[in-house]
């Protein structure tokens, strides 16, 4: 699994920044989630992946992954393909789908985060999201979902019926 570094985490549940501490402990998470999906590389529960997306992607700007999964569902690579500002990722269907072509994907699932807290899609993520599926669909790939990560809750696109 590719993981892209250490990032400066967002305020911890008093309001206040996260202690060096807690960003450990946060940082420690991911590498045991990153080990657990390597372990058990079939997504059977849907909980464990949502719960590796609100670990793995977040920060105090948006960034934007593409989980690439082989025929198996099984995880071939995390990949941050943006990172933008407190309330915009610039995203690249072209980029995002010839990423999954070189690692021979057979399906993804989008994730980004939204630092407001609010994971309710824009309509700019909506618009994205239906670039990057009618590119998979062409070229025979899956894309599994969508998810928008906030503040203790993430939203799934596919479960709002918006894929």
């Amino acid at each position: 699994m590719t993981t892209t570094g250490a990032q400066r985490l967002p305020a911890g549940p008093e309001g206040g920044p996260m202690t060096e501490q807690e960003q450990t402990v946060i940082l420690e998470a991911r590498e045991i989630l990153a080990r657990y999906f390597n372990q058990n590389p079939l997504l059977t529960s849907w909980q464990a992946v949502l719960d590796y997306c609100a670990i793995a992607v977040r920060g105090e700007v948006e960034c934007f992954h593409v989980l690439y999964l082989d025929r198996k569902n099984r995880l071939i690579s995390d990949v941050r393909v943006s990172v933008g500002t407190v309330d915009h990722v610039p995203v690249y269907p072209r980029e995002v789908l010839k990423c999954a072509l070189l690692m021979n994907a057979s399906a993804l699932i989008l994730v980004h985060n939204h630092p407001s807290g609010d994971p309710e899609p824009s309509d700019a993520d909506l618009k994205m999201t239906k670039e990057i599926q009618k590119g998979c669909k062409t070229l025979g790939l899956t894309l599994h979902d969508h998810i928008i990560v906030g503040a203790g809750r993430e939203i799934s696109l596919r479960a709002r019926g918006d894929l």
